[in-house]
């Protein structure tokens, strides 16, 4: 701790004093459980003496006419002296029982985040079928979460460095929580869009938030390591969201319908599942005190030194040593923005904003290797399960059966029809009943006297065809899906309420982006581990680096992988290594800024980050069945880039939270 002085910016009190006046604060005593006063007593926070020059014959202080740089040295020098007495605070307080609680809750907010990046790619095979959702509606519902996202983490990370870090993301996972619950149950496609656009306005500040939150309770050689132990929650998340999908969404049986106006099937209860994380993070989170770095920054001394107090007790009755005393008693005290910027009526306001925004100024370093590592990351990540379904498409259509000019006659058909093409083929007096097409062409063909009842199909047309006196009873088969084809004495009765598939649809398919999302989520599990052991030995710029250069090559090779599982292997591989460069950049973010702007800055750079993978999916979705090698060399160069950006950044290890 450091020494209370006489005018040097430091809290204290006269004791003395205190007893002259009758008064003292309950908050400041430094009781224990048992009502002891402890060694070194708390001396309480006398106002009057904050710092402020005090007018003297109602002549205005001299302090409202100083230059703003002094002002801003002068700050920046409190700051300085602030930063080193917590971490000695810090040290005291030890590592223990508090840190790995707040470990844990902070974890599922991480695990929230996580999820939410999950939802919609794991419901659109089914929920399209409910809304009949065309490519582009498909489209805007997998970026809508993103650019939720993005004002999210602009929004909370600033009003976290205003209100409170515990404060601003319990709002914003309560936010998460209510509108990922009603995207469960609205109907509409344009209720679900904005459900999902708000649920990831909530959600957009848990990372901005949680880590600097649980950076500020953390000593300089825990905080690399620890952080980067947090990440595995996002990487837990992801693994949620997937097992979920797996055991939910299959099962149509789990679902309920009233008449055609409202309908609850599997994959609303999957939905409502992901929401949980969110709910429990919110319940966790109101037994945790607010951050006391955030309470010192804003000349909350009283409330800072008993959450401080908080965590030393906590972290000693659970090591064994309940005896040993908190002995801080003195805080430094930090010249209050507001102070520095309260300048008389005569500042320009121009003067005004330089003072509250130019420590958020963010390294050009900082925001392009973020940008260039969103960019690649997710366009990839989301490029490939296109990119795999586009070549189990292709696999599927090396399969397809086709027949030309047969003719049959007295048939009852009443199996699964699929993945066949009929060219000039005749049938007559033929029965198609309760049975699925799947991936049915037929072409040029005649159909006499046939019947239809009850079909489901998908991916099914008939082009160039002719009916004369059929029947259609209780089908899907709209006359949408009869592409140039006539009608001759045929009726349509009782048709099915439905969509238009027309893209590859197929329940194994399902399953494989499920498991290709497990195993590429759980791939990252070894990068976390070695990024956590490795981010306090040998720095975050060489973990940063390190990683991105490996992450380059790694990508570069996922144009030698002509297979399925080859593919799927290589991404694996991607994704376990360039994690390392997200731990590495969390930690970098959290500590270049100081704690004042923490959040906001990490904000800033999260929506950043956010914009980039909206740019990085519209660009690399657009070349999926076109060219691989576009979407892997452009990722790759940008991996590269953001590798050589990265030597240019400050080296943070080693250096307390400024």
């Amino acid at each position: 701790t450091a020494r209370s002085q006489d005018g040097d910016g430091y809290y204290r009190n006269d004791s003395r004093a205190n007893d002259d006046e009758g008064g003292h604060s309950d908050s400041t005593e430094g009781h224990d459980e048992d009502d002891e006063i402890y060694e070194g007593e708390y001396q309480g926070i006398p106002r009057a003496e904050s710092g402020k020059t005090v007018p003297v014959d109602g002549i205005a202080p001299q302090a409202q006419i100083r230059d703003l740089a002094q002002f801003e040295a002068e700050r920046r020098k409190d700051q300085e002296e602030l930063a080193q007495q917590y971490e000695t605070i810090l040290q005291e307080c030890g590592h223990g029982k508090f840190q790995w609680t707040l470990y844990f809750v902070l974890g599922l907010a991480l695990m929230a985040d996580g999820v939410e990046i999950f939802v919609v790619g794991f419901v659109l095979p089914s929920a399209e079928k409910d809304m009949c959702l065309s490519e582009e509606s498909k489209g805007m519902l997998g970026l809508i979460v993103y650019l939720g996202m993005m004002v999210g983490a602009f929004l909370w990370g600033g009003l976290a460095d205003r209100i409170g870090r515990r404060q601003t993301l319990l709002i914003s996972l309560s936010i998460n929580s209510v509108f990922a619950f009603f995207s469960s149950f609205v109907q509409g496609y344009s209720s679900f869009l904005l459900c999902r656009l708000l649920s990831g306005v909530g959600i957009g500040g848990s990372i901005p938030i949680v880590f600097s939150y649980y950076s500020e309770f953390l000593a300089q050689e825990k905080r690399g390591e620890h952080l980067s132990w947090l990440c595995m929650f996002w990487m837990i998340g992801g693994i949620y969201a997937s097992a979920m999908a797996w055991a939910i969404i299959p099962h149509y049986g789990w679902s309920f319908q009233m008449g055609s106006a409202y309908q609850f099937h599997s994959w609303r209860v999957f939905v409502l599942v992901c929401a949980f994380p969110s709910v429990a993070a919110i319940s966790a989170l109101t037994t945790m005190p607010e951050s006391p770095r955030f309470f010192l920054e804003n000349g909350k001394h009283d409330e800072a030194w008993m959450i401080l107090k908080q965590v030393h007790d906590t972290n000693m009755r659970a090591k064994g040593y309940p005896e040993r005393v908190f002995s801080v008693t003195t805080i430094k005290t930090v010249k209050q923005m507001d102070e520095l910027v309260d300048m008389g009526e005569g500042t320009a306001w121009h003067q005004r904003w330089r003072m509250k925004l130019y420590i958020i100024m963010i390294p050009t370093s900082v925001l392009t290797s973020i940008s260039l590592l969103s960019l690649s990351y997710y366009g990839l990540t989301v490029w490939f399960p296109d990119m795999i379904k586009y070549l189990q498409k292709q696999e599927y259509s090396s399969r397809t059966k086709v027949f030309i000019k047969e003719k049959v006659e007295h048939v009852t058909f009443n199996f699964t029809l699929e993945n066949q093409v009929h060219r000039n083929g005749e049938y007559f007096n033929n029965k198609f009943m309760n049975l699925k097409m799947k991936s049915m062409v037929f072409e040029d063909s005649l159909f006499e006297e046939c019947y239809f009842e009850d079909i489901t199909s998908s991916n099914t047309f008939f082009k160039n065809c002719t009916f004369i006196a059929t029947l259609f009873y209780n089908t899907d088969l709209f006359k949408y899906r009869l592409i140039n084809s006539k009608l001759v004495n045929s009726t349509f009765l009782h048709n099915k309420e439905g969509c238009m598939l027309s893209d590859f649809s197929d329940e194994n398919s399902a399953y494989m982006i499920y498991f290709v999302s497990f195993l590429g989520t759980l791939a990252v599990l070894p990068g976390n581990i070695v990024s956590a052991l490795l981010m306090d030995k040998i720095g975050r710029l060489r973990m940063l680096a390190g990683s991105s250069v490996i992450s380059c090559v790694s990508c570069f090779f996922l144009s030698f992988g002509n297979s399925e599982s080859a593919m799927i292997a290589l991404l694996c591989l991607f994704g376990g290594i360039s994690i390392a460069s997200w731990n590495a950049l969390d930690v970098l973010t959290v500590e270049l800024y100081p704690s004042d702007k923490r959040c906001t800055a990490f904000g800033f750079l999260n929506a950043l980050c956010k914009l980039a993978a909206v740019l990085g999916i519209s660009i690399f979705t657009s070349f999926v069945g076109i060219t691989k090698a576009v979407p892997i060399l452009f990722a790759s160069g940008a991996l590269a880039a953001g590798s050589f950006l990265a030597f240019k950044l400050p080296e943070t290890r080693g250096q307390v939270l400024q």
